[in-house]
Formats: structure tokens, C-alpha cells, sequence
């Protein structure tokens, strides 16, 4: 049993990126649909496509890499762990590399990015940083 499937979900893409995929699939949730579609939001990913089937559900993304083929993605990392729950209001939510990356965060509205967050003055959980 898996005990962090947003961390899963982070290690596929960053492996995938290295080993220079174009589409990958992994095992859907609500809250990985709601991350890969602020990633396709803030164009660090090309598409992803919901497949609905028994027994469980798959989102396939298709990574998204620049002309000399670099991954447009150069780092994720998770913030909030299962052990260890990284709570911060609007005003603390940190900038990642000076506003060039964003931050994921899950809060009471719903998931955001953290220019989002900042913007709505609301605080939640740092799901992620992406850069």
C-alpha cells in the first residue's frame, strides 16, 4: 500500500522527465486531477487526458519539453508530508525561486496556486513547489 500518492505522483514525473518520456500515466485521485491541471494551467505540462476505467481511474500527462529538448520542468519537491503537515497563512506562503516557480497549495477554497492563495488572502497546506 502506498502511503503518499502525491509524492508517487511527483517521483513518475521526475523520473520520466529524466529518462525523457512524452506521456506518462499514473493512478487518478481528485486531488492529483486538481494538481495536473494547475500544472497544464501554468504550462509546465503540454495536456493530460482522465481515463475512467475498472478498477481505477488514470490521468495520462504529456510532459512538455523546450526546443533543445529540456524539460520546461526543472524541479519539483513536496513541501507537506503525511508526517509532517506544513500548515501557512496567505502572508507566509513562501515564493518559490522569487516567483518563477509556483507553489501548490490545498486551502479551504480549494486547491491553488500560491499567487492564487496570496491573492484570495487564504492559507492552507503547501502541497508542492515546482520550478
Amino acid at each position: 500500500m502506498m502511503t503518499d500518492p502525491i509524492a508517487d505522483m511527483l517521483t513518475r514525473i521526475r523520473n520520466a522527465l529524466s529518462a525523457r518520456k512524452k506521456v506518462i500515466s499514473l493512478p487518478a485521485s481528485r486531488m492529483k486531477l486538481e494538481i495536473v491541471r494547475i500544472l497544464k494551467e501554468e504550462g509546465y505540462i503540454e495536456d493530460y487526458r482522465y481515463i475512467d476505467e475498472k478498477p481505477q481511474a488514470k490521468i495520462e500527462i504529456v510532459l512538455k519539453y523546450d526546443e533543445q529538448k529540456r524539460p520546461v520542468i526543472s524541479g519539483l519537491r513536496r513541501v507537506s508530508k503525511p508526517g509532517r503537515r506544513i500548515y501557512l497563512g496567505y502572508q507566509k506562503i513562501p515564493k518559490v525561486m522569487d516567483g518563477l516557480g509556483i507553489a501548490i497549495v490545498s486551502t479551504s477554497q480549494g486547491i491553488m496556486t500560491d499567487h492564487e492563495a496570496r491573492k484570495r488572502k487564504v492559507g492552507g497546506e503547501v502541497i508542492c513547489e515546482i520550478w
